[in-house]
């Protein structure tokens, strides 16, 4: 692309140049056959060599207005174009023009949804086209744990220390009271204990089931949250 804009830049200039050198010698030939031809051979009293001169004169300045006239005129509508993003409408384009760039766009996203893996299974990942594509089930499980631990301190400012292989039933006993079922702390403490220890990455299955406890429990600390925020407040 920069040889190819480098061989049209000179190729213009070439050009111009022998353009140039083409009217300086019709006007020096013009001139010198005004000289010539007139009764006294000279410049003095030529009135054909001062006309051929202003000519020439009149003509360059003329090039000159132009050529200004239209750099400045591609340079004020080049302003007029907007710099942000402009989605191409309807009305800017000819019908036939529009319905061939929304064909083309229908059909680039038909291919690149056809593209999509759809059936790859991966252990331990969500699947894709699902709604846990991308997730990693072992570490969205054990992420839950640094947050349902900020949670239970809020809610209870006495809470023990989060210690590293603390089990959960352990860990979030004082909240137990506040749950409306005790079975979810059981649940959410066997995922985690899976997410931690097992050879095997999780299944969906049960990233689901632990997921749902893990839920229910954060449910729970907000509400509790939300409720001594509202005595506080009061």
């Amino acid at each position: 692309m920069g040889s190819i804009r480098l061989l049209s830049s000179l190729t213009y200039l070439l050009l111009l140049l022998l353009t140039i050198c083409a009217i300086l010698l019709s006007c020096v030939a013009l001139l010198s056959q005004a000289v010539r031809t007139s009764p006294s051979q000279s410049w003095s009293g030529n009135i054909n060599a001062l006309i051929i001169g202003a000519s020439y004169v009149a003509v360059f300045f003329t090039s000159l207005f132009f050529c200004a006239k239209r750099r400045i005129a591609v340079r004020l509508r080049l302003q007029r174009i907007s710099k942000n993003y402009k989605p191409i409408g309807k009305e800017d384009v000819p019908n036939t023009v529009h319905e061939y760039i929304t064909r083309e766009y229908l059909r680039a996203c038909l291919v690149s949804y056809e593209s999509e893996p759809k059936e790859a299974f991966h252990p331990g990942w969500g699947r894709p086209g699902t709604k846990y594509a991308g997730v990693r089930f072992r570490r969205a499980l054990l992420d839950t744990v640094a947050e349902m631990d900020a949670l239970a301190h809020v809610v209870i400012p006495a809470h023990p220390v989060l210690k590293p292989h603390a089990r959960m039933i352990h860990h979030f006993r004082f909240i137990v009271p506040l749950l409306d079922d005790q079975v979810v702390l059981r649940v959410y403490d066997s995922a985690i204990q899976l997410a931690r220890n097992s050879e095997r990455e999780p299944t969906e299955e049960e990233f689901e089931v632990g997921w749902e406890a893990a839920e229910e429990i954060r449910q729970t600390l907000d509400e509790c949250r939300m409720e001594m925020m509202e005595v506080s407040m009061t």
